[in-house]
């Protein structure tokens, strides 16, 4: 039975076939759901002959600019500072330098003055330990001669002088020297107890000793006679500078540059200035600077500490 109602409806429908007509226009077809979601084609420029260059694009022209006119520095103002603030420091460059001060208000260094500008005074001397000194000198037997006290002003001069004239007995002063008590004792005690035993032993055949000749001892002026520095020792008494030694039979020996002199005479010297240091609290000698290559500067300033210098 089923069979027979499928047949019958096939073939009215092939029976309705040879009547039916197309539509002219077909349906349009529809994108699919999730072909909405992808990116739309993107047309391509169209491709020019390869003899035909792409004009290049041209730069914006830049807008014209007016040069800056800058006032001069008279008439551009000075920022002032506010209440309780402080004014900011220049900066820094090479162009800049600090402003110099007048002549008269520029800073003097220290060690650069002049005797006039130290404004020194002398320093006093105690009665007692002079009157010890004194004591001490006439016991070695040293010939001297007190004198006024000496003030040449800006700190040169010397509380209580004396005038030597013999170092130790028969040891004559050449010329002699205006000092300080100590220096005066320093002198003798150095001669007695290191110069006459070492020139013994390195120079019997010369005899002994006769005359100290000293270059320098109280003088008004700086250190190493320069125009500015600090006051020197000798312009206060402390300090004498011996250039030779005279002898009763042989040749003076100079004080010289004697680091590589290998003789008896070479060895006589550099003892002598070595031992200086046991009496003195300063020793230069020809081996220390240009200033005393030719005589001892011998001097008993006080040092911190005891503190001596001997070069």
């Amino acid at each position: 039975m089923r069979e027979f109602r499928k047949t019958a409806v096939l073939l009215a429908a092939l029976a309705l076939l040879p009547g039916a007509k197309l539509p002219r226009t077909g349906p349009v077809p529809q994108a699919r759901p999730e072909a909405a979601t992808e990116a739309p084609a993107v047309p391509q420029p169209e491709k020019k002959p390869e003899t035909e260059e792409a004009p290049k694009p041209q730069p914006e022209a830049a807008p014209e600019q007016k040069p800056e006119t800058i006032p001069p520095a008279s008439e551009v103002p000075t920022p002032q500072p506010k209440p309780g603030e402080t004014s900011p420091a220049p900066p820094s460059g090479k162009d800049e330098l600090p402003p110099v001060p007048p002549e008269d208000q520029k800073p003097i260094r220290p060690g650069e003055l002049t005797l006039e500008q130290q404004h020194l005074t002398i320093e006093p001397e105690s009665d007692a330990d002079h009157a010890q000194c004194i004591r001490e000198l006439q016991s070695l037997g040293i010939v001297f001669r007190e004198i006024p006290r000496i003030d040449d002003g800006n700190g040169c001069g010397i509380d209580k002088p004396i005038i030597v004239s013999q170092a130790l007995p028969g040891i004559t002063l050449k010329p002699e020297a205006t000092l300080r008590c100590p220096t005066a004792l320093a002198l003798a005690r150095w001669m007695k107890g290191s110069v006459m035993p070492a020139a013994s032993v390195a120079l019997p055949e010369s005899g002994e000793i006769t005359t100290i000749n000293q270059a320098s001892a109280y003088i008004c002026r700086l250190r190493n006679g320069a125009e500015t520095g600090k006051i020197s020792e000798h312009a206060r008494g402390n300090a004498i500078d011996i250039a030779s030694f005279s002898f009763g039979k042989g040749e003076d020996v100079a004080v010289r540059s004697r680091r590589e002199d290998s003789t008896l005479t070479g060895a006589f010297q550099r003892t002598v200035s070595a031992a200086g240091c046991l009496y003195f609290t300063t020793v230069l000698d020809p081996e220390s600077d240009i200033a005393h290559e030719t005589h001892f500067h011998l001097d008993v300033i006080k040092r911190k500490g005891g503190y001596r210098y001997c070069h």
